[in-house]
């Protein structure tokens, strides 16, 4: 019994349909909040509401440096445009991993190892959004900041009542990226428990190569696409009705002989 890397079978079939429905309703939910967020929805005001409240960098620095004519200064990932289209790329990416899935499952190719590659990508690029929405912000050194004020003080730290609203906004966005890195994580669960050795779904690929082995045909086995075994009276012609009749009437018909 010989461990099967590439086709093996998922253990619960019914357990990878059930966590299909809430990978749906949290890519749903990703793909509503990233695309509320583009182009800058609230990135910029948050910004400059956490530097008027003395928690990070003001964005003004990049009009400082214009008007300087000095370099633009590296702007922190959690405010820059890259973590928004970032943001949007991986939740269209999710949706069609998951299409793909469904298809590929009901298809019975979708096959573990395949899966444990897709699954640690998807949790890579999960927990880099995590990171990046809860990042540091280091560009002002009399103000720095190592988690974004958004994620670590409450929304009513801010007294304008559209920036609380914008707060939630991130908050959202951030909780549903939460969400998502822990049902690829149940995912990633469920795909090293399939790909442990199973001496069940070793042993009935190694039972299906021995019933359709030449030696087991010798012995009366069936083996799928072989020809009809022979049955007795195989090879003589079948009477049908008409030949019967014809038999018994020896060719003759039975009303000639009354009214010849």
């Amino acid at each position: 019994m010989g461990y099967k890397l590439l086709h093996r079978k998922w253990r619960s079939t019914r357990g990878m349909y059930y966590m299909m429905i809430p990978e749906l309703l949290g890519t749903v939910a990703a793909l509503v909040v990233t695309a509320l967020a583009q182009p800058d929805l609230y990135r910029t005001k948050l910004w400059r509401a956490g530097s008027e409240l003395g928690f990070n960098s003001s964005p003004s620095v990049t009009l400082w440096a214009y008007a300087n004519y000095e370099p633009l200064p590296k702007i922190p990932f959690v405010w820059s445009q890259t973590l928004t289209d970032f943001n949007v790329a991986i939740s269209v990416l999710s949706l069609f991993l998951l299409l793909s899935k469904l298809i590929a499952f009901i298809m019975h190719v979708w096959y573990p190892i395949l899966a444990l590659v897709i699954n640690t990508a998807l949790l890579a690029l999960y927990a880099t959004s995590i990171g990046g929405q809860a990042g540091p912000d280091y560009l002002d050194p009399d103000h720095p900041s190592p988690v974004a004020w958004y994620i670590a003080k409450p929304c009513t730290v801010a007294a304008n009542q559209k920036i609380q609203g914008y707060c939630k906004l991130a908050k959202g966005s951030f909780a549903v990226s939460c969400i998502m890195l822990g049902i690829y994580a149940i995912n990633m669960g469920m795909n090293i428990w399939a790909m442990l050795p199973n001496p069940k779904n070793d042993l009935k690929d190694d039972e299906d190569d021995e019933t359709s082995s030449p030696a087991t045909l010798k012995q009366g086995g069936n083996w799928e696409m072989h020809g009809i075994p022979p049955t007795p009276r195989t090879g003589t012609l079948p009477y049908t009705p008409r030949t019967m009749a014809f038999n018994t009437l020896e060719r003759k018909l039975p009303l000639r002989s009354q009214y010849a």
